[in-house]
């Protein structure tokens, strides 16, 4: 398959007739016109000059690819403003005059001002006519020869001028959305500077390979996915996470390929060439969002298909009923009848809601939010119920002292940094950051030794100590009292770290997985949006997850799950209460992502975060789920207003027709009327609030 750029697609219903016509074509099967991003998907083996006789037909051609930089729309928007201009201008001159010069003299000015804002569609739709397809411009062209045959000359030049501007603006809205989208795409680099032999080599990025070390200068972009060799700075990682503060980087750290050097120059080693880096991924899968439609587009698009024909049928009706069976003037109602084939153009109805949709998307994209498309997001809008995997989610995933019971100060801390410092494991760098506070340099223990299971024993100044879980410790160190506080800390879900020499115990640390700071405030957002059942999924034991459950505001707990029972557990919630969506990090609960009606995985750009999920958070945090879950909402409310008011207005226009009370240029500005309302609508939703922008 092969991808092209288009130029002056600016009709959603004239993008649906271009496809069906493509697909008539020898290997045209899968052919596809993308009016959301602007593109058409064909095969290979198709004709070119086929494809694009097509495209003429609509005013539509293809972009080479030496004009695909900058490429905008300008021009032609410039052009048809000017032309409507004159036409206004002409307009204004016919009806101030024409009661002053010759009939043919206000008839030409009317016929060359409308000629100048609707030659276009009139000669579009002269050629569908003789084709027998009915479209928009065949529509207005027969309205436009209907209103001058009539002698409403005046009118028609209002429709064939008010028609003009409607289909700028129909144009306009998704140019708009485009164009939004578009400056998502400038963070793409273009070159990288690849330090061979101690000379630097500006090449293009497709050129990179693995293992290349490039060097990044101050205020550069990082051209691919890297990982600092040499220096250290602050890094704007904004196009990839959303995040505005900058991220302090060193030696081993990872690096985004698009985001911004801020100081200080860095040498980096690339792990991935162009096409597999977060980046490209990210910006393929934002453009590929925009074109999966929702099951609101799909039934609109089928209704269009069935509603220009039934208004054509109403207009018949309404042009030749009364006069043949009461007695109606025929001059009136071929009048009405043309009003209601103008009532026909289903633009507004198609508009209603891809405009909305890419505006979604793109403002999710820019806080770092990446949806796969506009189904997920309506998806997400009617989701009530949504499912957090704790450790790494909920948690930060790594272990933190929260509770200490100290029985020797003298000792307790100073032995406890002895036994740890040398340690690796996770736990033992959560004693040694809570000891450091107390105490910064810690004398060497002899003979330390590792006990499988259990924890360590060493010796110092001739006195054994240990250090670990209960079984650790000698009988002759307990009291009743330290056995009592072990199991109080242990029933309040901490994991128990106990200090002691051959005789006490020294004191005991109350170890857990340290609670995510925006846990809590993110619970209560989401109750705010209407999630009415929050629920946390577990591996950990039934105390731990009460605990965690308790202080973050979860409405329901499950503990003690393997991954399988994860899974298991999202079918049975969604067999209970219907759509459910699963929040994990996209690696470990990955069979719990997939089986849920809905996938967000916090994963800061994990290949394995951004395949599984249907929504991927990049940041490392959930601080943007709640505003993500409010654009949802937000994209279904103004598409189902724009349809319900786009439907409506055209029904009022009909049941005027009906009554012999619409008019030409009411039909008309019913359905500019309508295009500018949904427009202005789905174009709002870009605009960021306040709250968001506050959101680091």
């Amino acid at each position: 398959m092969a991808e092209f750029k288009l130029s002056g697609l600016s009709c959603a219903h004239c993008a649906q007739e271009m496809e069906s016509e493509m697909q008539k074509l020898k290997y045209g099967k899968d052919a596809k016109v993308l009016y959301n991003s602007g593109k058409m998907v064909i095969s290979d083996k198709m004709v070119m000059a086929d494809v694009e006789k097509i495209l003429q037909q609509e005013g539509v051609s293809v972009v080479k690819p030496d004009g695909e930089h900058d490429h905008n729309h300008d021009h032609g928007d410039r052009k048809l403003i000017i032309q409507i201009a004159i036409s206004t201008i002409l307009f204004f001159v016919a009806f101030l005059t024409e009661k002053n010069i010759p009939v043919w003299g206000a008839f030409s000015i009317y016929f060359v001002a409308a000629a100048l804002s609707g030659y276009q569609t009139f000669f579009k739709g002269l050629k569908n006519l003789f084709r027998l397809k009915f479209n928009i411009d065949t529509l207005m062209t027969v309205a436009l020869v209907g209103a001058f045959t009539i002698g409403d000359w005046r009118e028609g030049t209002v429709v064939a001028i008010l028609f003009g501007i409607n289909e700028y603006l129909e144009g306009f809205g998704m140019r708009q959305a485009r164009k939004s989208m578009a400056a998502l795409l400038k963070v793409v680099p273009k070159t990288a500077n690849i330090l061979k032999d101690g000379v630097t080599v500006e090449v293009p990025i497709n050129e990179l390979q693995l293992g290349d070390i490039v060097l990044i200068k101050a205020g550069d972009k990082v051209p691919s996915d890297a990982m600092i060799v040499e220096g250290k700075s602050s890094v704007n990682e904004a196009a990839i996470t959303g995040e505005s503060m900058p991220v302090e980087k060193q030696i081993g750290d990872a690096l985004f390929g698009g985001s911004v050097n801020n100081e200080g120059t860095l040498k980096a080693q690339i792990t991935a060439i162009y096409a597999d880096s977060s980046l490209a991924k990210i910006l393929h899968l934002v453009e590929e969002a925009q074109e999966t439609k929702t099951p609101t587009e799909l039934f609109i698009d089928k209704f269009a298909k069935y509603y220009t024909p039934i208004i054509m049928l109403f207009a018949v009706l309404v042009t030749i009923v009364p006069p043949l069976f009461f007695n109606g003037v025929w001059s009136y109602w071929v009048y009405e009848g043309l009003a209601v084939l103008i009532i026909g153009c289903p633009c507004a109805l198609i508009l209603s809601s891809p405009v909305a949709i890419v505006s979604g998307i793109t403002r999710s994209a820019k806080n770092g939010v990446l949806i796969k498309g506009g189904v997920f997001l309506e998806q997400l809008a009617k989701t009530k119920q949504i499912a957090f995997d704790k450790t790494g989610t909920l948690t930060e995933g790594k272990p933190v002292v929260a509770r200490e019971v100290v029985y020797d100060d003298a000792n307790f801390f100073q032995i406890s940094g002895m036994m740890e410092q040398s340690s690796g494991h996770p736990i033992a760098a959560a004693v040694m950051v809570y000891v450091t506070k107390h105490q910064t340099t810690f004398p060497e223990m002899t003979d330390l030794t590792t006990i499988g299971g259990k924890g360590l024993r060493g010796t110092f100044e001739g006195k054994q100590y240990f250090l670990g879980n209960e079984q650790q410790i000698p009988d002759a160190s307990w009291t009743a009292q330290s056995k009592q506080d072990v199991d109080k800390l242990k029933n309040e879900g901490y994991t128990v770290v106990v200090t002691a020499s051959e005789t006490a115990v020294l004191g005991i640390f109350g170890i857990r997985d340290a609670l995510r700071k925006e846990s809590k405030q993110l619970v209560s957002q989401l109750h705010e949006e209407g999630m009415t059942n929050i629920i946390m999924l577990t591996g950990d034991h039934e105390k731990t997850a009460e605990k965690v459950a308790k202080e973050i505001g979860i409405d329901s707990y499950y503990a003690g799950l393997l991954p399988e029972d994860k899974l298991t557990k999202i079918q049975q919630l969604h067999d209970q209460n219907g759509s459910i969506a699963m929040v994990g990090d996209g690696i470990n609960d990955s069979p719990a992502l997939a089986t849920a009606d809905l996938g967000i995985a916090m994963g800061k750009g994990t290949d394995s975060a951004i395949e599984v999920a249907d929504i991927v958070l990049m940041q490392d945090h959930l601080g943007k789920l709640p505003i993500t879950v409010k654009i949802a909402k937000r994209v279904r409310a103004v598409v189902g207003f724009n349809i319900a008011f786009a439907l409506g207005l055209k029904i009022i226009a009909l049941l005027l027709a009906v009554m012999g009370y619409l008019t030409l240029w009411m039909a008309i500005m019913a359905d500019m009327g309508a295009t500018i309302i949904v427009t202005i609508l789905g174009l709002s939703i870009l605009f960021r609030s306040k709250e968001e922008k506050a959101i680091k």
